[in-house]
């Protein structure tokens, strides 16, 4: 059944179809975990027991997306050394420990407060619980610092030697996780993630008020995601100009291939729409805006943007699925500030939980944010092509010695599963979710340390 097709390229689809699934839990649990961390602290603060309810409410939502995060990460892991052996030889010196410290530094932060976090509010009171609420938000950030950290290394090397038997060895350590890119991958992640969180709360919260206005809870959670949106939704675009920046420095041909420019411009427009073509080396039917791709990427409006022309056909990544994936993120983007600044417009005119327009927006949002994540790591990652570490080490020189079916047969095995798995969990979030956040939580008792009820007055968020 696979004879025919490449053992590399198969390598590729499982590795890309694993890491799909993965990569949508722990950005929803980043997320998540510090807006758990802000509704405790608000608890505490506001002695409003409608945000215990929430915390209790979306806590049990970030413990099953917690879970499946961890299970796919760990099958991830074994891939390394099944289809990616001669890459895990190559690069281990130096992405094997940086792995290490993300164990040490996050996982173990996490797992290790994660029960306190989940079940121990009666046991250890409300003072110790919200540390271990925010042990396991600093946890997730953590996590990300070191993923971050390895992924930007393999786009941007730095820090590396190389020794006798052609493995890369650490040099400089420093240099090594403080790579030229990874300052900006690591912020545009986060926001990201934040984002990721902020409109499949705001999703939630929206649909509930459709269902009742005056549900206190869906108003909070919309009220804060909303705020979410409309702060962070601008920051990251600016965030992805300074990362976009960054890309045009380093990874040049990446950026030519998102920009589907083939040929070097000086003055170079802005290609909204087309279909590129790598065959025949154009971008057909494309919809410009004349000087504004230079004015963006080289804040010049002469500057000079290299086509993919510029290098030889074996070094180019492939415009044809790039430049739509960046155009799907970077479209999203967009639409995720548009939707926080129309919820400023009715927060001002104070119409924030009457307008259905609004609310039927953000339902139909809610996945915006997998979305984006996803094709940015479309856009990172095959832009990368047809690299594993970038400029160095080729993917066709890092796939194991494997037959084709071999590779095929896994593949099936894994598409079969996940769906079952992972599919399956993730219509019990979606039932978790459409649950009211009042439904079954109109009388939380901590035993003698339970805090007051409702304070009235206190109710800003609203």
């Amino acid at each position: 059944m696979f004879e025919s097709l490449d053992a590399t390229l198969l390598a590729r689809w499982q590795f890309a179809f694993t890491v799909s699934f993965h990569i949508v839990f722990p950005a929803f649990s980043i997320g998540l975990a510090s807006y758990l961390a802000v509704l405790e602290g608000l608890w505490l603060w506001r002695k409003d027991d409608t945000y215990l309810k929430l915390f209790d409410y979306w806590k049990k939502i970030f413990a099953v997306a917690f879970g499946m995060g961890v299970v796919s990460g760990i099958v991830m892991s074994y891939q390394f050394g099944t289809n990616w052996s001669v890459f895990s030889d190559k690069t281990g010196p130096i992405l094997g420990p940086l792995m290490g410290y993300e164990v040490l530094s996050a996982f173990f932060l996490e797992a290790g407060f994660l029960g306190v976090m989940l079940f121990g509010l009666k046991r250890v009171g409300p003072k110790l619980h919200f540390l271990a609420t925010l042990m396991v938000a600093i946890g997730t950030l953590f996590s990300a610092f070191w993923i971050l950290s390895v992924n930007s290394w393999m786009q941007t090397p730095a820090g590396y030697g190389i020794n006798d038997v052609g493995q890369f060895v650490p040099v400089d350590w420093v240099a090594a996780v403080f790579n030229p890119s990874f300052p900006y991958r690591l912020v545009h992640m986060v926001l990201a993630a934040y984002l990721t969180t902020a409109f499949i709360v705001g999703a939630v919260g929206a649909w509930h008020l459709l269902r009742n206005r005056q549900d206190r809870g869906a108003r909070i959670m919309f009220s804060m995601a909303m705020w979410m949106a409309a702060l962070v939704a601008p920051l990251q675009i600016i965030a992805g100009d300074f990362h976009g920046l960054n890309t045009l420095e380093h990874q040049p041909a990446k950026v030519a291939a998102m920009e589907g420019h083939y040929e070097t411009h000086k003055g170079a427009p802005l290609i909204l729409f087309g279909i590129p073509d790598d065959d025949a080396e154009e971008t057909r039917y494309a919809i410009e805006i004349p000087k504004l791709g230079s004015l963006i990427l080289t804040h010049e409006l002469e500057g000079e943007v290299k086509g993919l022309k510029a290098w030889p056909r074996e070094e180019r990544p492939p415009a044809e699925i790039v430049f739509w994936s960046f155009r799907i993120m970077v479209g999203l983007g967009f639409a995720m500030a548009a939707v926080g600044l129309w919820s400023l417009w009715y927060r001002l005119r104070g119409r924030l939980f009457d307008g259905r327009w609004l609310h039927w927006a953000a339902v139909a949002m809610g996945p915006s944010g997998i979305i984006a994540v996803l094709a940015g790591w479309v856009t990172t990652e095959v832009g990368r092509q047809p690299y594993t570490v970038y400029g160095l080490l080729k993917t066709a020189e890092s796939v194991s010695p494997l037959d084709a079916p071999a590779v095929g047969a896994s593949l099936l095995a894994f598409i079969v599963v996940y769906f079952a798995v992972f599919g399956a969990g993730v219509f019990y979030l979606l039932r978790l979710m459409r649950k009211p956040p009042e439904a079954g939580l109109t009388d939380i008792d901590i035993g003698p340390t339970r805090t007051a009820g409702i304070t009235p007055g206190r109710a800003v968020l609203e």
